[in-house]
């Protein structure tokens, strides 16, 4: 027994500094050399902060381009998923739903044109981009109730597009935030 039990404490201790000491102060150096320090890339207006870069926030005013749905309405502190598939018979009546709301909200857009990112929640349900034809389909609406011209909202949504990294990781996409920032500039 004694032959067990001494190794077995060892490796528990061992075990105990590496997980509870060492990783968690590893990471949180690691965080301090990010550009938000650890605290997210805060988005500033005039001294005050007004969103973050990597969490996707609820706008409800049609002026504004709308971002991707989230499944737990947008808080951080409780980011997950629906878990429900894609033949949940409940999950299939939000995205009808999302798809009818929107269509409401832009007329002469058909379903088909409706790109999936705006009526189905990410994973996370905090997703702060839409991809570069989310963006573009809500143009007309937003032209509409802001009295631009789509040609001059076009060369926005053309000037906030984050390519892949390195041209190959990933898609092209928008951070809604950032858009909607730009679009109150114009």
């Amino acid at each position: 027994m004694k032959t067990y039990l001494l190794p077995s404490l060892k490796l528990t201790g061992i075990l105990i500094l590496i997980c509870s000491v060492i990783y968690p102060l590893l990471v949180y150096l690691v965080s301090l050399a990010t550009p938000g320090h650890g605290n997210g890339n805060k988005l500033m207006e005039n001294g005050v902060v007004i969103g973050y870069e990597n969490i996707g926030q609820k706008f409800t005013d049609e002026r504004y381009f709308q971002g991707r749905p989230s499944a737990v309405d947008y808080n951080a502190a409780g980011s997950a998923g629906s878990n429900k598939g894609p033949s949940n018979a409940e999950y299939l009546a939000g995205v009808k739903a999302r798809i009818d709301t929107f269509l409401i909200h832009n007329p002469g857009i058909q379903a088909a044109d409706i790109p999936a990112d705006l009526v189905t929640a990410s994973g996370s349900g905090l997703d702060p981009n839409i991809s570069v034809q989310a963006a573009r389909v809500q143009i007309a609406r937003i032209a509409k109730l802001r009295g631009k011209s789509e040609k001059e909202l076009n060369a926005l949504v053309d000037r906030m597009i984050e390519h892949p990294l390195l041209g190959l990781f990933g898609p092209e996409k928008i951070n809604v935030l950032k858009l909607n920032i730009a679009l109150t500039k114009i």
